[in-house]
């Protein structure tokens, strides 16, 4: 926060600290978006820069909102996007094989998107309607279960198997945060555990094939594991001070597919080296450690759980990129926030951020009247 004898008030109070560290993050994405496009500035950058100064000032407008109007529309909210989740199965735009967007015209709308943040605020308020002895009881995880797995289901059918999983792990990471017994999540885990052949066995072809390549990358090289082992040779070769910008031979030479949205990271380590690839990482680590901060200071039970749910969210994004990328985890089409090339992302990150300014702006109101 800065003084407000520099600038006005409303502005003084906004987390400048924050609002600095992911302008430097997205600043980092769009010069590593013009590398990606041989040195210019279209088809990826230019619009990627629009995407974040739109959708910062948004989150701007959203660090507004009062607690009491996010607690009343988390529900509806919620209830809206899982009736424009049928409607996309129902009617939707298909564009690369999956049945994802809401053809309105003027946007094309991807609701998958909104319920990231949607269920982590709509479970906080659940548990915070929920009375506080009932929370280690079968009542408190069946409702629970039924929020996140009707969302959850629509997105996977869709198919997008990566957006299902982050859904899933922001509600049962409120739901473990809530406190809601351990064995609740043991048994279905087990139960998923065991299921697992016959999951793979009504995955699609590609699904079944990413998987198939995370166990054994070899078994495809200039197939379907072409891209995962692209990408390791780009972020092997960039060694510790990579070989400059500009200069990365995998992704101006096209041997990295996707080296502007799935694979930026492998662009970036390529031309910026493992000091760079560093530099980033430790940038989204202080992201979420200021998220963690303001959740473990929010003053009541819906705070708590609606911040650990959105920081939940952005954890997610960035620890299952940098694990696809590497090889450590199947390729499910997460995007490295505000640096993979993509509007979707860029809005989904802000709104957490922008509704986690809220809360923290709220905090310090609080203190000062207290």
């Amino acid at each position: 926060m800065i003084s407000s004898a520099i600038i006005p008030q409303p502005l003084a109070r906004l987390p400048w600290r924050l609002i600095f560290l992911i302008s430097g993050i997205g600043l980092f994405g769009l010069i590593n978006l013009y590398s990606a496009a041989g040195g210019s500035i279209e088809p990826w950058a230019m619009r990627q820069g629009m995407a974040f100064g739109m959708f910062l000032t948004l989150a701007i407008v959203i660090s507004n909102v009062r607690e009491a109007t996010i607690k009343q529309v988390s529900i509806p909210v919620y209830i809206a996007i899982v009736v424009m989740l049928i409607l996309v199965d129902m009617l939707g735009f298909v564009g690369k094989g999956a049945q994802r967007w809401l053809d309105l015209g003027f946007i094309r709308l991807q609701p998958s998107e909104f319920m990231k943040p949607a269920i982590a605020l709509t479970l906080a308020r659940f548990y915070d309607l929920l009375p506080a002895g009932e929370t280690r009881t079968f009542r408190a995880v069946w409702p629970a279960a039924t929020l996140i797995g009707v969302p959850a289901g629509l997105v996977i059918l869709q198919p997008d198997l990566g957006t299902g999983l982050m859904v899933c792990f922001a509600g049962v990471t409120v739901m473990f945060l809530a406190g809601v017994k351990l064995r609740w999540f043991l048994v279905p885990g087990a139960l998923v555990a065991a299921s697992i052949p016959v999951i793979y066995h009504f995955l699609h072809s590609y699904q079944r094939k990413r998987i198939d390549i995370f166990l054994d990358p070899a078994s495809d090289p200039l197939g379907a594991g072409y891209h995962i082992t692209q990408s390791k040779i780009a972020i092997g070769s960039g060694g510790l001070f990579g070989k400059g910008y500009l200069q990365g031979s995998q992704s101006h030479l096209q041997y990295l597919p996707e080296g502007h949205t799935d694979f930026a990271f492998a662009t970036l380590a390529e031309e910026w080296g493992m000091l760079g690839g560093t530099v980033v990482i430790v940038a989204y680590l202080l992201v979420l450690r200021w998220c963690l901060g303001v959740a473990a200071r929010a003053p009541n039970r819906f705070a708590r759980l609606s911040c650990a749910g959105l920081t939940a969210v952005l954890f997610s994004y960035f620890a299952i990129n940098l694990l696809m990328v590497m090889g450590l985890a199947p390729v499910v089409g997460i995007p490295l926030p505000l640096i993979s090339y993509g509007g979707s992302a860029v809005m989904t990150v802000m709104i957490c951020l922008g509704l986690l300014m809220s809360f923290e702006r709220q905090q310090r109101t609080s203190s000062r009247l207290s």
